[in-house]
């Protein structure tokens, strides 16, 4: 099937997970994920009616960054973990970072923001998994708290809500206690009232699972390979 009849398909799915959990499909943001996908996909998704895309790595988004500039009321997302020397740059190609998880990535990235004039949406991703292999915030962990309560000294970044990758289960129902355990942590922050911390967001759920997501309360899916294919097979 062509890119665009991925699109109308993952859209189906998404409209028949909304109603099974009773929401409108319409709070629910499709993300393409397009990392290691050339820009000739990426402007096939656009011309399906995409505009929120997903980037992991900020060098690989660099290269096609200047190929897209004319898709101007695209917005592109960083969603892989960011490394400190390259958050000059990330604050430079993306309209938001959904992957900050520490104080020092906070700190640096505003500073990078405010260089370049702009306003930063950004994402705290949890690790509800705790996987040593992934990167993320542990639940109720100091850094947690450090970020939340630091949040007023960043005028250059506009916290949404929370990210979470979940560990990965054959069984899309095996993601369902991660999902759940995010929601529930973002429900104790809203319920906090903190200054300058948006809770409106939760990015979670995948092309295997995120129907689940969905059902527990996900506002935007990162689709990859349900809508572009294998990766290195556009």
């Amino acid at each position: 099937m062509s890119i665009a009849e991925n699109i109308a398909q993952v859209r189906n799915r998404i409209a028949a997970a909304a109603r099974r959990a009773g929401r409108n499909s319409d709070q629910i943001t499709l993300m393409a994920v397009s990392k290691t996908f050339p820009a000739e996909s990426i402007r096939e998704a656009y011309a399906a009616g995409l505009r929120v895309f997903g980037e992991n790595r900020v060098q690989e988004f660099a290269g096609k960054a200047a190929a897209l500039r004319d898709l101007s009321d695209a917005q592109w997302h960083l969603i892989g973990h960011l490394q400190t020397n390259k958050a000059a740059k990330a604050a430079e190609l993306f309209d938001a970072v959904d992957s900050i998880d520490s104080v020092r990535m906070a700190e640096k990235l505003n500073g990078f923001a405010e260089g370049a004039g702009k306003t930063l949406s950004v994402l705290i991703e949890i690790n509800v998994g705790g996987e040593q292999a992934k990167s993320g915030i542990a639940p109720g962990s100091d850094e947690l708290e450090q970020i939340l309560q630091g949040a007023p000294r960043w005028a250059n970044l506009k916290i949404q809500g929370l990210m979470t990758v979940p560990p990965y289960t054959e069984d899309p129902e095996g993601s369902r206690p991660y999902f759940r355990q995010l929601r529930q942590i973002r429900d104790f922050i809203a319920a906090c009232d903190l200054p300058q911390i948006g809770t409106s967001v939760l990015s979670m759920g995948m092309s295997h699972d995120f129907e689940v997501a969905i059902e527990e309360g996900a506002t935007c899916v990162r689709v990859g390979t349900a809508i572009f294919g294998e990766r290195g097979k556009p």
